[in-house]
Formats: C-alpha cells, sequence, structure tokens
C-alpha cells in the first residue's frame, strides 16, 4: 500500500477510507475525518480557533448596539444603552443583564492589551454602573469602615 506522500491526500482517503467517509467536512475537506491526517486536522484547529472571535465580532446578531457604543467617555451611558439593547433584543439566549455584561467583557477581552488604561478604567466603570441599573450591586465598591 502507497503512503499519502506519494498517492496525494486525496487519493489516500480514497483508497482508505469507505464512501460514507468521504463525504467533504464543514470546512470542504476530504481528508480530515478518519484518514489519519492529523497533521491537517491540528492546522485547521489553530487557524479557526485563533479567528473564533473575530467571526463572532463579524457576525453575531445577539444585540443591536448602538454604533461606536464601546468608545463613548460615559460609563453611565454605555451601561444604558447595553441594557436597552439587550432588553428589546429577542434574539439573545441568556437573561438581559447577562447578555449586556458578556457583550462588554468580550469587548474588554478582545481589544486586550490594545486598551488603554483610561479606557479600560471606563468599561469597568460601565460594567459597575450595569450591576447597577439592573439592581445587582457594585463589584467593586468601596467599603466605608464605621
Amino acid at each position: 500500500m502507497l503512503g499519502a506522500e506519494s498517492l496525494g491526500k486525496v487519493a489516500w482517503a480514497r483508497e482508505r477510507l469507505p464512501p460514507r467517509q468521504l463525504e467533504r467536512t464543514p470546512h470542504g475537506c476530504l481528508t480530515c475525518t478518519d484518514a489519519g491526517n492529523d497533521d491537517h486536522m491540528a492546522e485547521r484547529k489553530k487557524r479557526t480557533a485563533s479567528r473564533w472571535s473575530q467571526d463572532v465580532t463579524e457576525h453575531s446578531n445577539a444585540l443591536d448596539l448602538d454604533g461606536g457604543v464601546f468608545t463613548w467617555e460615559d460609563p453611565k451611558r454605555i451601561a444604558a444603552s447595553l441594557k436597552q439593547s439587550a432588553e428589546t433584543s429577542k434574539r439573545r439566549k441568556a437573561d438581559a443583564f447577562r447578555s449586556a455584561l458578556s457583550m462588554l467583557v468580550f469587548y474588554q477581552n478582545r481589544a486586550g492589551k490594545n486598551l488603554t488604561r483610561e479606557r479600560r478604567k471606563v468599561l469597568d466603570e460601565a460594567k459597575d454602573e450595569l450591576r447597577e441599573l439592573f439592581g445587582r450591586g457594585r463589584k467593586n465598591a468601596r467599603r466605608t469602615t464605621a
């Protein structure tokens, strides 16, 4: 039996796999499933795993956010906009609070090290405002001692 190098990956898969396994995978490859082509699948997973958040950013429609909401300077305005978007959305899966907070956290995580300290502070304050708007209490509230 000839190896994958001499026959080419597709011919090798056709030789080794039953017809039902030769159907194209969702990403269009013939050789990924059970064909012993682990290197290809590992590379494929690495590429898609590193881009999942970009895909969510570009294609998700869970909430209809106001344009530029995360660039606003007022944390109360950001929180109010996220709350309004989450409460009016019919496409969200979780409750409104979790959806709104998730969008804010997703944005912060996606921006990562590119967020300035000042921007991160504004967005963290927006999280606290969001918690307050939903009656959850501030997470970063300072305690006063008597």
